[in-house]
This record gives C-alpha cells, sequence and structure tokens, in this order.
C-alpha cells in the first residue's frame, strides 16, 4: 500500500547544528502517529517541515505521490494546533473557528455552515460566543481544534496540543481527541514528549533521539520490543540488570517482576515504598551474582502489598519473568 504521507531522507541543519539527519518515515492515510521522544530531538522541526515552515536541508516530502518539498504552507492542505493555542483574545469562539475561511471563496451561508458542524464536533456550542479569556484551557484547546478542522484539511498537525492543561483534562482530552480523529478519518501526526499520550492515542509511535529516527512501531511493540536501552527507557519503567557478559546487557519492566515471602527467590530487601493509587512502586536492594548491590524496580498490586504487609527494610524474595526479559547489545546502549 503506497503511504499517504512519505518523508525520505531529511536532513536539516541551523549552521553548524544538525537538527534531523537522514529522517524517513512513510505515514499512512487515516493513521495517528505520535513523534516522541525528549526535549532537542528534532520533532517538532520535523513537523515544521512538513507543515512547510521550515525547509529540508536534503530529503523530499510526498502526499499522495506528489513532492510538495517546495510548496508553500498556504499550497498545503493541513490544519495544525500548536501547544499555545494561538487564539485571537479580541475574537468569540466561532470568530476564531470562522476565521481560516475567510478568504477561502465560502458563501455567508456556508461559512456559518461549516462553523456550526465544528462547534458541534468538538462539544463547543453552550461557549461559541465567549472570549478566549473566559474559557477554560480545555475549551480554549477545543477552540483551536475547530479551528484547524473546520477547514477539513488533509491531515493535522499537533505540537503538543495538550501539554499547558492539567492533568485530569488532558487525560479526558485525549479521548475526546483520538475519538474525533476516528470519526473524521483525518491523517494526523502529534508531537509529544509524554510517553503515556503516545501510548494511549497513536496507531503508531515513531521514536527520535538525536536529531534521527530510532524507532518505529504500535504502542504494543515500542513498549514490550524496544530495540535499543535508550527506548526502553524513554517509554515506561525498565530496570536494567547488572551482567557479567560484556557484549550484553538485560533489562526487565517493573510489572514482570514479582514479589514473594523471604526465602523462595532471589533474596532482597525493600529500600522505598511509593504509594500510586491502584498500585505499589518498590525499590528493592539485591546482590548480582558477581556479588554487586543492585536496585529493582516493582510494581505490586495493593491487594498484595498489605498481604505481605510490606515495609521499608523488610526482606523479601524476587523473581524474574524469564519471557520478558529484554536483551540488549552492548553497542546499543545510548
Amino acid at each position: 500500500m503506497q503511504p499517504y504521507l512519505s518523508i525520505q531522507g531529511v536532513t536539516k541543519t541551523f549552521g553548524s547544528f544538525t537538527a534531523l539527519h537522514n529522517v524517513s518515515v512513510d505515514i499512512h492515510k487515516n493513521e495517528f502517529v505520535c513523534l516522541l521522544g525528549p526535549s532537542g530531538c528534532g520533532k517538532t522541526t520535523l513537523l515544521r517541515i512538513i507543515a512547510g515552515l521550515e525547509q529540508p536541508t536534503t530529503g523530499s516530502v510526498h502526499v499522495g505521490g506528489k513532492d510538495i518539498t517546495k510548496l508553500p504552507p498556504a499550497k498545503r492542505n493541513f490544519g495544525m494546533v500548536f501547544q499555545s493555542y494561538a487564539l485571537f483574545p479580541n475574537m468569540t469562539a466561532k470568530q476564531n473557528i470562522a476565521y481560516g475561511l475567510k478568504g477561502k471563496g465560502y458563501s455567508r451561508s456556508e461559512m456559518k455552515e461549516k462553523v456550526e458542524a465544528a462547534i458541534v464536533q468538538v462539544d463547543l456550542a453552550h461557549v461559541a460566543d465567549r472570549y478566549p479569556s473566559h474559557l477554560s484551557g480545555g475549551q480554549q484547546q477545543r477552540v483551536a481544534l475547530a479551528r484547524a478542522i473546520v477547514l477539513e484539511p488533509d491531515f493535522l498537525l499537533l505540537d503538543e496540543p495538550l501539554s499547558a492543561l492539567d492533568a485530569k483534562v488532558r487525560t479526558r482530552l485525549r479521548r475526546e481527541l483520538r475519538e474525533l480523529q476516528e470519526k473524521l478519518g483525518i491523517t494526523t501526526i502529534m508531537v509529544t514528549h509524554d510517553q503515556e499520550e503516545a501510548l494511549t492515542m497513536s496507531d503508531r509511535i515513531v521514536v527520535m533521539n538525536r536529531a534521527e529516527i530510532v524507532q518505529v512501531g504500535t504502542p504494543n511493540e515500542i513498549y514490550e520490543q524496544p530495540n535499543s536501552p535508550f527506548v526502553a527507557d524513554f517509554v515506561g519503567a525498565i530496570n536494567f540488570l547488572n551482567d557479567p557478559d560484556p557484549r550484553s546487557c538485560m533489562a526487565v519492566r517493573p510489572e514482570h517482576v514479582s514479589i514473594s515471602p523471604s526465602g523462595q527467590g532471589m533474596p532482597a530487601i525493600i529500600h522505598n515504598i511509593e504509594f500510586r493509587g491502584a498500585f505499589y512502586r518498590l525499590s528493592l536492594l539485591t546482590e548480582t551474582k558477581a556479588g554487586e548491590t543492585q536496585m529493582i524496580t516493582v510494581d505490586v498490586s495493593a491487594q498484595l502489598s498489605h498481604q505481605l504487609q510490606l515495609a521499608k527494610n523488610s526482606a523479601v524474595s524476587l523473581h524474574l519473568a524469564a519471557d520478558k526479559l529484554l536483551t540488549f547489545h552492548k553497542e546499543a546502549v545510548v
């Protein structure tokens, strides 16, 4: 199947600084893809190149088989939502949404119809005549989203659109944004540094680090089969196990380590206990076969924690799920 959006060998330099190095990725129609990585890894630069706001130093961008690398932003049919929302403070929600339609050749009645449809899609009918200063952060984000989708774009570009919101609103809007994307069937690319956001929202995740793409896969593939210690560490919690083998290192997720009363497995001492609501995250001190001390993180259900009467400095036994151990070559360590 031919990709809808294809980025081919894109490099972007600013003087002596390389923001992107030989980046290639294909995105399919109606797909929701997250560009995930730490600050400064190049993900926003890549989004801006897709939008035409930056030109690649080398490489190309194709949409539907057509080379759009040199096409200006105004000639690319995309909607964009920024972290700051960029709403006009002197315009109501409705007027902000309508702004992008001006000069597109629509009649007044057509514009009204499109704006009202977009307002309904993002559930803003009850605040359509309010100014941004009288809207909550979540409502402002919806206005910015409606302003993007009212243009019926070919694809939607989101630059950390939820990062300015508090945790509870952010969680709700993740779900709403994904449901809206599925309903509209719009190809969407979202930049985020939030691994939970990427895991819960995307069809595929593009993990970036140091100006390069380091892994592309479904959320399950990225989490369960990371191809490097960097990906394993960046996406979710991970334990790197001290190993005498100089050629490789092993790792295991906290949920794939179990504990039992002392004497039935690898001996360990509880160093710290963190309450996480539905579970406890334990930090355990144990010894390797070489006699070195190492810290292992384990997630334990609240029920089991109470059953075992876990407490700091108490002794327990560890059990590692052999089929869940991850092995990396030492040269893969980032």
